[in-house]
């Protein structure tokens, strides 16, 4: 009998803590589901709207295969990790978002791939919920310092951005080839009499790390004028 009874309090107890993780998971908020439009697009070209959002980014020049980059983007995680669980202490968890880069070179004139990597201008971003503030922004940025010795990690901004009016296109493969779909959005650009208006924007849906090159999915967007 005690036996029976042992049993059903280990089952009891199994059944609470599957439920408060399910729970934690149900609650845990998840931007990509939430602006799934902004994390989505479509393997032929396509006008959006892009509005405003809350992003932790940080800027830099430099070859994207080089160690300032990685530094880079690093010391962006950094930060966001440490505003993650700072929001989680106050119940309001949430999973960190996707990489995204916005790409720019001096000459505007210049068509970007002809110019030499390490000349490429580029700000990396990760998308924060909407009810993070500045406050918890500079506290996070304190832990960070004390996890990671980087000074990149002081140059970690806090702003909204938007882009409006954009063209965008799923890229599917290596990021090698990622000029074949740009060719795809200019083309589809020039036939609809637009023409670009912004930098461009890059938003890295796999794990690289994890991820073979030719499943890789990167959205490629444009903002545009008329």
């Amino acid at each position: 009998m005690k036996t029976y009874i042992y049993l059903g309090w280990i089952l009891l107890i199994t059944f609470v803590f599957d439920q408060q993780l399910t729970l934690t998971e149900m609650t845990k908020l998840d931007l990509t589901k939430v602006f799934k439009n902004y994390y989505s697009a479509a393997i032929t070209p396509e006008l959006v709207t892009i509005e405003k959002g809350l992003f932790i980014t940080v800027s830099g020049k430099g070859d994207p295969s080089g160690p300032e980059f990685s530094e880079a983007t690093e010391a962006l995680f950094t930060v966001a990790y440490s505003i993650k669980f700072g929001c989680k202490q106050q119940d309001r968890d949430f999973t960190v978002s996707k990489l995204e880069g916005f790409w720019w070179v001096d000459d505007a004139t210049a068509d970007p791939l002809k110019v030499p990597r390490d000349q490429w201008h580029y700000e990396l971003a990760i998308r924060m919920p909407d009810y993070v503030t500045w406050q918890q922004f500079s506290a996070a940025v304190i832990t960070a310092e004390k996890k990671k010795k980087s000074a990149l990690i002081k140059q970690v901004d806090f702003k909204q951005i938007e882009e409006g009016k954009c063209v965008q296109i799923m890229h599917i493969g290596p990021y090698s080839e990622e000029p074949a779909s740009l060719k795809k959005l200019d083309d589809y650009m020039h036939l609809q009499g637009m023409t670009s208006n912004g930098r461009h924007h890059e938003i890295y849906l796999s794990d690289f790390r994890k991820t073979v090159p030719e499943k890789l999915k990167t959205i490629l967007r444009h903002p545009v004028s008329f």
